[in-house]
């Protein structure tokens, strides 16, 4: 009995001196911590549709504007985009404030909106878009901003609907003085048929399925200002 009592003892100690019976299992990896999603800011100046008269000029054609916006939560940094709506050029900043100078045109009409960056995410959130018209000197009654397709949007893929499909829009004018819309309309993306003007925001329009079509508005106000929408296409579909 003693014997195997040692044999006993000699075995265990054996055991544990190579790693027997011990724990193998690999270490548990802690979680990763989520970064949370940025969320959208609220622009502040320019405001929209307004006439933006503050900020420094540099000579007639350019003046320095700052640009405001509210801070957002779980960012930590923006990129504000400037859309020159006479040329249709936009331009981009990187700024790590709430508010950042940039050099822009006078007498002119202007689309901007604010970007929310977050570091350790993709996800990013934009605010919604603002236009404006930078001061120019001597006028005193601006055009209208060109107008914004409501239906159908962009590249839109629209279901025939008795073969005819309306038209809608969105005018806005800091002098609120649009009398007519003129609408142009056709297969080619210069569209040079005219549907005729209207003082309403929208149109009917014949239709054929398969077909792409493109479609622009011009805007005309009280003093005989006008202004050109971008061309919008939209698909027919059965």
């Amino acid at each position: 009995m003693r014997i195997l009592y040692k044999i006993a003892i000699v075995s265990s100690l054996f055991m544990l001196s190579c790693g027997g019976g011990g724990d193998d299992s690999p270490t548990p990896t802690p979680p990763q911590q989520m970064v949370p999603d940025p969320k959208a800011t609220t622009l502040i100046f320019p405001g929209d549709n307004t006439e933006c008269n503050e900020g420094v000029i540099i000579d007639e054609l350019k003046s320095r504007v700052t640009f405001q916006w509210n801070a957002s939560e779980d960012t930590d940094s923006y990129v504000i985009s400037i859309r020159n709506l006479s040329t249709n050029q936009t331009s981009t900043t990187a700024v790590n404030a709430e508010q950042t100078e940039v050099t822009i045109d006078r007498g002119t009409p202007y689309e901007w909106f604010v970007i929310s960056k977050a570091t350790g995410t993709s996800v990013t959130a934009e605010s919604p878009k603002f236009k404006f018209y930078n001061q120019g000197p001597g006028i005193e009654n601006y055009a209208p901003f060109p107008a914004e397709a409501i239906n159908p949007t962009r590249g839109a893929d629209v279901a025939n609907s008795g073969g005819t499909v309306n038209l809608q829009w969105k005018g806005t004018d800091i002098d609120d003085d649009i009398t007519t819309y003129e609408v142009f309309f056709g297969t080619t993306e210069s569209p040079t048929e005219s549907l005729g003007t209207t003082t309403e925001d929208n149109l009917d329009t014949s239709v054929t399925i398969g077909n792409i079509y493109y479609w622009t508005v011009i805007s005309t106000d009280s003093q005989g200002n006008t202004s050109q929408s971008e061309v919008f296409e939209f698909k027919v579909s059965s």
